[in-house]
């Protein structure tokens, strides 16, 4: 006779003096026998946001269906190409101005996730519309311990208006939890962590001192309760355990190198911010933070932004010292729109890295990836002409049939795709923003 071992609680974490951790979603976690059924296992979705629009005769794809050729914009997506749904054709006619004063980043922003029409105010009386990320983070209720991650590289403007007639709220982030309620941000690798590990309710005062003292890990205060349920685990899961632990221990390290040495006991001084002065590693770092949390299943529903709307980066490292934003008005300069093309290029090698570090997260038989919904874009096609009739829009993940290049007819709302994605993830909604139907297409060609 069979017996069979009860499943192991999804609410089941790693304690230890003051430290609460999740852990990753272990095949124990499933009663089923078939415990390697992919329809068993949580769905989640992954936004990745670029600002400031693309050179669009750099980044559109070459052939239609199957038989299509990657642009040098999207070379960096190659080896995942089989993964992904290159969309042309969608717009949002919600960032139209209807009237209301001239601005572009102000109203397109708002407009990616909601197909919501925002309006026009430079003080605290925003409104636009519940963004895509919301809603099924809504349908989830409380599966996981956030309900949603929204990280990003900038750190957000608080006062004034960053586009003309719009408040800064309109382009500081991209989700929105009410029409009222936009949601912030996070840039300080430091902040998520501990929001996700030790945000001062799992991790009690003496413990984090200590820690920050003696340089520890969190998962030295976890280690024996770790070892005992290794223990009682087969052999993919204790593997699975494994990864999940040196990962969380390399984030770490890395944070740790980030804000430099701790203040010795008894300073006044405050602790460093934990932001990489490099770019890459900071984006890097922020991506496997975003994986880490969904590898925990700490949470299913993420947004990353490379970038604010209007940001004024410079990149150096790749031979372009020119401000992002206003190579974007190149006002059609070759030298300032090839300098635009690297910057949407090197952009997109970070979505590339994304989707590295997702198929490498183990999955059962699969990947992370394969579990997935996820959704690359940016509020602008030609970020000259301000056109958010014709976005460069990417989605991927198991949830899709990838492998093509899919042109919709002219006037489409990317509202249908979002809707079709939200189907997609199980949420069972007729309408979305500004849509007319779930667009078809997505897990089917």
């Amino acid at each position: 006779m069979i017996v069979r071992r009860p499943a192991l609680s999804r609410r089941t974490v790693l304690r230890g003096l003051g430290t609460i951790m999740a852990l990753p979603f272990l095949e124990a976690m499933m009663p089923s026998a078939k415990a390697a059924d992919i329809a068993q296992r949580p769905k989640r979705l992954q936004v990745f946001y670029t600002p400031n629009g693309m050179t669009m005769a750099e980044y559109r794809p070459v052939g239609a269906g199957a038989e299509f050729t990657l642009s040098q914009t999207l070379s960096p997506l190659e080896p995942f190409r089989k993964d992904l749904l290159f969309v042309t054709g969608l717009g949002h006619p919600q960032a139209a101005a209807f009237g209301d004063r001239p601005a572009g980043h102000g109203r397109s922003c708002p407009a990616f996730l909601t197909g919501t029409h925002a309006k026009q105010t430079e003080g605290p009386d925003i409104r636009c519309g519940v963004s895509m990320d919301q809603v099924f983070a809504a349908h989830l209720g409380d599966a996981t311990q956030l309900p949603s991650l929204e990280l990003g590289i900038d750190q957000a403007s608080l006062l004034g208006s960053c586009d003309i007639n719009y408040s800064c709220a309109y382009t500081n982030g991209i989700s929105w939890a009410t029409p009222t309620v936009p949601l912030p941000v996070t840039a300080n690798p430091r902040d998520v962590f501990e929001r996700l590990f030790g945000d001062g309710e799992a991790l009690d005062e003496t413990s984090r001192l200590a820690q920050l003292r003696r340089q520890t890990s969190i998962l030295d205060f976890v280690r024996d309760d770790a070892a005992r349920l290794s223990g009682a685990l087969g052999t993919e899961d204790r593997h699975k355990l494994d990864e999940y632990l040196d990962a969380t221990r390399a984030i770490e390290k890395r944070i740790q190198r980030a804000q430099g040495e701790p203040a010795p006991q008894g300073t006044t001084m405050q602790a460093p911010p934990g932001i990489p002065d490099d770019f890459a590693a900071h984006v890097k770092l922020m991506i496997d933070l975003q994986v880490l949390a969904l590898q925990a299943d700490l949470t299913r529903v993420g947004t990353f932004m490379i970038g604010r709307e209007i940001s004024n980066r410079t990149y150096p490292e790749i031979g372009v010292p020119d401000s992002h934003h206003m190579l974007s008005h190149h006002g059609k300069n070759p030298e300032k729109m090839a300098k635009l093309a690297l910057i949407n290029r090197y952009h997109m090698s970070f979505f590339a890295y994304m989707l590295q570090r997702l198929k490498e997260v183990r999955d059962g038989e699969g990947s992370l990836l394969d579990t997935m919904l996820v959704l690359r874009g940016s509020a602008f096609g030609d970020s000259n002409d301000h056109d958010f009739m014709d976005l460069p829009v990417i989605v991927g993940g198991g949830l899709v049939q990838g492998g093509r290049h899919m042109t919709v007819a002219q006037g489409t709302s990317m509202s249908d795709l979002m809707l079709a994605g939200l189907n997609l993830l199980g949420v069972p909604a007729t309408k979305f923003g500004d849509s007319s139907g779930p667009l078809k297409g997505l897990a089917d060609a």
